[in-house]
């Protein structure tokens, strides 16, 4: 085994056919970690400078593992893994057929992380680096990250199933409603995606209007990010981009990941004329993805970051994404500051949504008491 760090952003683009090829050997990688998504949000969002690759190959140069870090800016600068914020998985690629690329990676990471702490964000149960975590001999820590809600992948009738027979039929109602409009639904080729990003991304906009969009979702870097990462995804069948019309118009759009194990639906846009007309839209879009991810054998329909009510009527699993911070040589220090900052932010604002749940909470009694006065 020999491990060399990339740094060179025109390096790490070259490495594209080589980290399929890994990425195709990593069974529980994520459409997160592809090559056209990670590189392109290099071009969107990395600093000069900060690009830190970790790669691990065997003597004969087929590369078996590879860590996609950067410098973070700030204080301390700690390693943290590409893809940021809008990144709902992160984690590393390891070769399932070379255990011992495991410890090797390890090692590898423990030397770049000299002085400073490996914050790994949002890292999924059972990913491939709690392998890297379990086999770190330095200072380590694991700690809580964002829920993911998740469904198992099987047909819409068996999701019903799941929820109390008053609400399944009703679901039901609106899905014939649905089928009386006549929304034609269609899964867009390579070729065209670029156009229908743009579609979409238009349609989010008109959609979240005067309701507090996400603003990075209205940037033209994660426009161009979009862009360029999704077209070879789609060709390659690590994401979907679908297209929902009514009378020949474009009237909703989604773009959902997918991977051998599961589908995720990260974006859509849908016109708010589609309220108007009482159109669950995430009902329709639960459909299409069930059909679509149990149809292609996936075990898992994962509504990814966030705990929005509208996800809990389909009563899903609360999967926690966890936070890895290992130390490098000489860090622990930094390591035990960085997990005690950590933890007093999600006290705060903890507190501070439980704040507001009790504000809501006197509100809505103060309105019953004063309309029976």
């Amino acid at each position: 085994m020999r491990a060399e760090v990339c740094r060179d952003p025109e390096v790490f683009r070259l490495l594209g056919a080589e980290w399929r090829a890994l990425y195709g050997r990593c069974a529980t990688a994520t459409p997160f970690q592809s090559h056209a998504w990670l590189y392109s949000w290099w071009l969107s969002y990395g600093r000069p400078g900060a690009l830190r690759v970790v790669l691990v190959r065997r003597a004969d140069g087929t590369l078996v593992a590879a860590a996609p870090l950067m410098r973070a800016g700030g204080p301390l600068s700690p390693l943290t893994q590409l893809g940021g914020s809008i990144t709902d998985f992160t984690d590393v690629l390891v070769d399932d057929d070379c255990p011992e690329s495991v410890p090797a990676l390890a090692a590898a990471l423990a030397g770049a992380a000299r002085g400073t702490v490996l914050d790994l964000r949002e890292v999924r149960p059972g990913a491939a680096a709690e392998r890297i975590y379990a086999a770190w001999r330095g200072p380590r820590r694991r700690l809580p990250d964002s829920d993911c809600l998740e469904l198992p992948a099987v047909p819409m009738e068996d999701l019903l199933q799941r929820i109390p027979s008053g609400k399944a039929q009703r679901m039901r109602a609106k899905f014939r409603k649905m089928d009386a409009l006549g929304i034609d639904t269609r899964v867009v080729p390579g070729p065209e995606v670029p156009a229908a990003l743009d579609r979409l991304l238009t349609l989010h906009r008109l959609q979240w209007r005067g309701r507090g969009v996400t603003a990075e979702h209205t940037s033209g870097r994660f426009a161009r990010h979009l862009s360029r990462a999704v077209r070879p995804m789609v060709e390659r069948g690590e994401a979907m981009v679908t297209e929902f019309r009514l009378d020949g118009a474009v009237v909703c759009a989604d773009l959902t990941l997918v991977s051998p194990r599961l589908a995720g639906g990260y974006l859509y846009g849908a016109d708010p004329a589609l309220r108007d007309r009482k159109v669950d839209v995430a009902a329709m879009l639960l459909r299409h993805g069930a059909r679509e991810a149990g149809g292609n054998g996936r075990a898992t329909l994962s509504m990814l970051r966030g705990t929005e009510p509208y996800k809990h009527h389909w009563r899903p699993e609360t999967v926690p994404n966890q936070r890895l911070l290992l130390a490098g040589s000489g860090a622990g220090p930094l390591l035990w500051a960085r997990a005690g900052a950590a933890l007093g932010r999600r006290w705060a604002a903890r507190q501070a949504r439980e704040r507001e749940w009790l504000g809501r909470a006197v509100r809505r009694v103060g309105l019953r008491g004063a309309g029976t006065d």
